[in-house]
């Protein structure tokens, strides 16, 4: 029974896991919405399979090791909350129960060089820079290396854009109307640093003064979702140090970033930084629901053509924030823009963070069926609010020999008004 929980054994996620597994009745209205259970077909790599899971092994039932192959599947992409009649708070039970076995797991020595190599590179941008420059001279030799390292060399693009720094405050053009603070990224910093820029440029050219606060970090998202709390506490306090108060908006151009601020309450649950983190949490926004808030936008040319634009939900966007018809709302906005909808938009791409480093097999197969989506649905661009999506999407459709053009919404935006 759930009162046979050990409250040492779940502090201090004990009362949030405990209300989440009490909340699943097991009706199975998430099997239908989880990719993994669409793709492995085992009622242990469902959302409730998974909750009965981890209910055994925190009631000590079940050992660790048992039910971490199917935990471990899991892509955390939240599509069975929205799914749930019964209102189970997904996110409160997979990250944490992640972080509370953190320290019980037994790991081979290639999946502890590979976690490694991904902590000390990926929330670093210089860092992630040059080891991306390095690797990608080993690319030839991606099949000689063990299982657990080929992915992170496969997954590289063939080239890295160029570097661009961000000063610290970009005025407002006309009228000062709001004043923000943009977390930066840092993955996304090094993939696509235009993201960033078009985020600005549209802001700014909508009367919003942005400031980019120096001192800020990763978002802690990507050691939170595999259980590495104390790097998240880490990066969750450097940016409630670093981030003003005086702001309108903490705003965020990448959804899983979005998602991780939201759950500082959570990973900093018991700390002293608590009650600090819930504040800074509630203003942050992803920038098409601010933009769409904002209302009375520049206007935007008449393009020349018309371009056809597929819109795919990033899960951290549509499940972890509930945001889903601002950016479609955004895009409806270009003069010439026909916005057309995905088959399965609801299901993940299979990014999920480090999922596709963690779990390239499915990744892969969630992949290639969305790119095979993206082309049926006859789009010359397909849009997102997730670096991790846009990847992704990028190499997916490149094996696909697909020339569907990859972009963030914000860029779709920024290009529309430059075209004027």
């Amino acid at each position: 029974m759930l009162h046979d929980i050990d409250p040492a054994k779940a502090a201090p996620f004990g009362e949030p896991i405990a209300e989440a597994v009490r909340s699943c009745v097991h009706c199975g209205f998430c099997l239908a919405a989880c990719p993994t259970y669409a793709e492995l077909g085992r009622e242990p790599d469902s959302p409730r399979g998974r909750i009965v899971l981890m209910k055994d092994v925190l009631e000590g039932s079940l050992e660790p090791e048992q039910a971490a192959p199917h935990l471990d599947a899991c892509l955390g992409c939240l599509a069975c909350e929205p799914a749930c009649p019964s209102g189970v708070r997904y996110r409160d039970l997979i990250s944490p129960f992640r972080a509370l076995m953190d320290g019980r797991r037994k790991r081979s020595t290639g999946e502890k060089l590979r976690r490694w190599m991904m902590s000390e590179t990926l929330p670093i941008p210089w860092r992630f820079r040059a080891a991306a420059t390095m690797a990608r001279a080993a690319l030839p030799f991606a099949r000689l290396l063990p299982g657990p390292l080929r992915p992170m060399l496969e997954l590289l693009p063939r080239s890295l854009p160029p570097r661009e720094p961000l000063e610290s405050c970009y005025p407002a053009i006309g009228k000062r109307r709001a004043r923000v603070a943009l977390l930066a990224g840092c993955a996304q910093q090094v993939l696509d640093p235009d993201i960033n820029l078009a985020t600005i440029e549209v802001l700014t050219r909508n009367g919003v003064e942005v400031l980019v606060p120096d001192g800020q970090s990763c978002c802690g998202a990507l050691a939170w979702h595999v259980g590495d709390r104390g790097s998240a506490m880490d990066f969750a306090t450097r940016n409630l140090a670093a981030f003003p108060d005086d702001v309108d908006a903490i705003i965020t151009n990448a959804a899983g970033c979005g998602s991780g601020l939201h759950e500082y309450p959570l990973i900093l649950k018991g700390s002293a930084e608590e009650d600090r983190a819930s504040g800074f949490a509630a203003k942050v926004v992803d920038v098409s629901v601010f933009l769409d808030r904002l209302g009375d936008l520049a206007a935007l040319p008449e393009p020349q053509e018309e371009m056809v634009v597929a819109y795919q939900d990033a899960c951290h966007l549509a499940n972890g924030q509930g945001v889903r018809a601002e950016p479609r709302r955004l895009l409806a906005r270009v003069p010439g823009l026909r916005l057309v909808e995905l088959r399965d938009t609801h299901l993940c791409c299979g990014s999920a963070g480090t999922y596709n480093l963690d779990q390239p097999t499915v990744a892969a197969s969630l992949g290639a069926k969305k790119a095979k989506a993206v082309i049926e649905s006859g789009a010359s661009v397909v849009a997102s609010g997730n670096i991790g999506c846009l990847t992704q999407l990028a190499m997916h459709l490149g094996r696909a020999g697909s020339g569907v053009k990859v972009r963030h919404t914000v860029q779709v935006l920024r290009d529309a008004w430059r075209a004027g």
